[in-house]
């Protein structure tokens, strides 16, 4: 962890504000960070708070969320969980796994994201990114993001929960990448168990 840790600084997501937080996460699901990023700087400019999203109109938030992919679906999910949070949460982005998990959409992934990017609360938020790079370094062996999950929470000292997603996204997009993955730039290659059963021919060739 202090390997990766000395290559990156921390993100920061929406100023911290948990709904901006949330409809950020929801847009986020299978696209990359700049398609998101780009969605999420044209919903906000639009419609900057719970209050105007609940009442949108999904034809309307379409054009605007796009660059994110699934738009269809993550409009009508996005005016769906604005309007719940009116209704049965005052409003409030719920700090709590088991409240978060009651959202349209709101998976695991989602709520951990919320919990760590938005109120700092310990937890392990598991993408594409870190189910990879923890089985890649023979921190678990597991098959799916939810396994990965229990088994981090088992072995990671909880200090380091709030940091290890971020950590492990920069890290698997610009180092440990799911093709082509950058061996030589790797500062934890002779810890890792990808690296160490490849042919030697390719610790030379990649």
């Amino acid at each position: 962890m202090d390997g990766l840790r000395s290559h990156y600084d921390l993100r920061v997501f929406e100023n911290k504000d948990p709904y901006r937080v949330l409809i950020r996460t929801i847009l986020s699901q299978r696209t990359r960070d700049n398609n998101t990023d780009r969605a999420s700087a044209q919903l906000f400019a639009e419609y900057p708070n719970m209050e105007d999203l609940a009442s949108a109109d999904p034809e309307d938030l379409e054009p605007l969320i796009r660059p994110a992919g699934f738009y269809h679906v993550k409009a009508l999910r996005i005016i769906e969980v604005s309007q719940l949070l009116l209704d049965e949460f005052e409003g409030i982005v719920p700090d709590q796994m088991d409240q978060l998990l009651l959202l349209p959409g709101v998976g695991r992934k989602t709520a951990n994201c919320v919990l760590v990017y938005a109120f700092e609360k310990p937890a392990i938020p598991v993408d594409v990114h870190v189910h990879r790079i923890s089985n890649r370094l023979g921190l678990v062996d597991t098959k799916t993001p939810e396994e990965t999950e229990l088994e981090l929470e088992k072995i990671v000292p909880r200090a380091y929960w709030i940091e290890l997603n971020d950590l492990m996204v920069q890290f698997g997009q610009n180092i440990c990448r799911p093709l082509h993955p950058l061996h030589e730039a790797c500062p934890v290659a002779e810890f890792c168990h990808y690296y160490q059963e490849l042919p030697p021919l390719d610790h030379n060739s990649i």
